[in-house]
C-alpha cells in the first residue's frame, strides 16, 4: 500500500514538469502555460498538476501518469520485497515516467534530467550495495552503466537517425539498474527494450499511423526494459 501511495502521489507531481520540458532542443523550457500564466508553486513551479489558473488542463494526463507510477511502484515493491535497493527503484519510478512522457511527446530526453539521474542512480546503488540484505552489487551496476552506455553510443554513431544521444545518456542509468543484478539481467533488459520498441513500431505500421521510416522514440522502451530487468532480477533471487 505504501508503494502505491508513493507512486500515485509522485505521479501527480509529474505533469507540469513534463509539459515544461516537452520542447524541441533549440527552445528554452516553457515558462508559461498555454494561456500565458507564469508558473508558480512547488519546486519553483516545476511540480504539480498541469492546470491553468482558469481551470483548464494541459499537457499529459495527470490520472494516467499517476496510475502508471502507482502500478510500477506496486509491482516493484511486490517483486523486490524489503531490500535496500527497493528504495532506489521507488525513487527512480517518477523520473522514468517523466522522461517517457517527454520522449513520447517531443522525442527528446533532456540532459537536465538524464545526466543527474545517471550519477544519482550509481551513487544510490553504491550505498545500497553496502547495506545488509542487498541482493545486487554496486560495482556491477557501475560496469553495467559503462557497458550499456558504450553500446548505445556505438549504435548512435552507426545510426544517428534511429537513436538519439539522449538514449545514450539514459542507457547509463538503465545499465546501472539492470547491471546491479548481473550481466544476464542486463542483456535481458536490453532485449526486452528492443523487442517492445519493435512491436510498438510494427503496431503503428499495421494501424497505418506510421511508416517504415517514421521516427519512434526509444527512451520509453529503454525504461520498460529496465523495469523488466529489475523484475526478472528480483524474482530470480
Amino acid at each position: 500500500m505504501a508503494a502505491v501511495l508513493w507512486g500515485s502521489s509522485t505521479g501527480l507531481l509529474i505533469p507540469r514538469a513534463a509539459y515544461r520540458l516537452s520542447v524541441p532542443p533549440e527552445e528554452p523550457w516553457r515558462a508559461v502555460c498555454p494561456a500565458g500564466h507564469p508558473f508558480a508553486g512547488v519546486g519553483d513551479g516545476w511540480l504539480g498538476r498541469a492546470r491553468c489558473a482558469d481551470g483548464d488542463s494541459y499537457g499529459p494526463s495527470t490520472p494516467v501518469l499517476a496510475a502508471v507510477s502507482a502500478v510500477a511502484c506496486a509491482v516493484l515493491a511486490a517483486a523486490t520485497g524489503a531490500r535496500p535497493e527497493l528504495v532506489v527503484w521507488l525513487l527512480l519510478v517518477p523520473v522514468g515516467v517523466l522522461l517517457a512522457a517527454v520522449d513520447f511527446t517531443v522525442e527528446r530526453l533532456p540532459d537536465v534530467v538524464t545526466l543527474p539521474l545517471a550519477v544519482t542512480t550509481l551513487g544510490l546503488l553504491g550505498v545500497a550495495g553496502l547495506l545488509p540484505g542487498a541482493d545486487g552489487n554496486g560495482r556491477a551496476a557501475l560496469f553495467g552503466s559503462l557497458v550499456l552506455g558504450a553500446c548505445y553510443l556505438v549504435l548512435f554513431l552507426i545510426n544517428p537517425t534511429g537513436f538519439g544521444f539522449g538514449d545514450v545518456k539514459l542507457a547509463l542509468t538503465v545499465g546501472a539498474v539492470t547491471g546491479w543484478y548481473g550481466w544476464d539481467i542486463l542483456l535481458a533488459g536490453a532485449f526486452v527494450g528492443f523487442l517492445l520498441h519493435a512491436l510498438y513500431g510494427l503496431s503503428l505500421i499495421v494501424a497505418r499511423r506510421a511508416g517504415r521510416k517514421t521516427a519512434i522514440p526509444f527512451g520509453p522502451f529503454l525504461i520498460a526494459g529496465a523495469l523488466a530487468g529489475v523484475l526478472l532480477g528480483s524474482l530470480a533471487l
